[in-house]
């Protein structure tokens, strides 16, 4: 057995999409079902998720990133987490499922996680742990998978910090008892995945498909198509 844990990133990796065209019908939906529940202006909506998913990825360990989230929505909006938190989850088990119309199918996906499994002890699904486990949920089950599926699938909820931060992988390190060298993460994002993976100690390898390049710090290393990484699990 090369390595004891394979992680893949989600969004770009196991979930082809374009990420503005999901961003966009992310948000519409979200504004959507906030004016149904009163929150009417869906400009300022949107900047104070954007501030809040700016605080998350910056959370420095202190607390939760939904902690950190919610800190920063009641600070811009006067709202307690409380009075929105039942529809916005809501929302993630069901209107999010429409955003499935515009990514792309993926039949490779479960392949890909059901061969890292045959060759490793763990597999954890490392996506950036910005949304809350119902979102995780909905989102895996665009490409048929689900939650167990993994060994872990970090969420907003548990987390206390994001790519490219590499302590959000030392942190899955950390509950598995594993050694970084024993790791490898598979991911589209030169940054968040490849550059912050080896920061702490991961071999990795780069998903070209939908790939997000990086000028600071472009991947020199192991990469193709999602077709090739799963004949590269194969061979492991």
């Amino acid at each position: 057995m090369k390595y004891k844990a394979i992680m893949f990133d989600l969004d770009g990796t196991l979930i082809p999409m374009d990420y503005d065209v999901f961003t966009r019908e992310y948000f519409k939906g979200i504004c959507r079902k906030a004016a149904e529940n009163g929150i009417e202006d869906g400009e300022n909506l949107i900047k104070v998720i954007w501030a809040g998913t700016k605080d998350m990825v910056m959370n420095d360990g202190n607390c939760t990133n939904e902690e950190t989230f919610w800190k920063r929505f009641t600070k811009e909006t006067g709202i307690e987490k409380e009075a929105v938190n039942d529809f916005f989850l809501d929302f993630y088990r069901n209107e999010f499922g429409h955003v499935k119309n515009v990514v792309e199918d993926n039949p490779l996906a479960k392949v890909a996680v059901d061969t890292a499994r045959e060759k490793s002890q763990y597999v954890i699904l490392a996506t950036n742990p910005l949304f809350p486990m119902d979102g995780q949920r909905q989102r895996m089950s665009w490409v048929d998978l689900k939650e167990n599926d993994f060994d872990l699938v970090t969420s907003y909820e548990s987390d206390y910090y994001c790519k490219p931060n590499p302590k959000y992988f030392t942190e899955i390190c950390k509950k598995f008892n594993l050694d970084p060298k024993e790791c490898l993460m598979i991911g589209n994002d030169e940054n968040e995945d490849m550059y912050a993976a080896t920061q702490a100690g991961f071999s990795c390898f780069l998903v070209t498909d939908t790939m997000i390049k990086s000028e600071k710090h472009p991947w020199d290393g192991p990469r193709g198509s999602f077709e090739e990484m799963v004949e590269m699990l194969k061979a492991l």
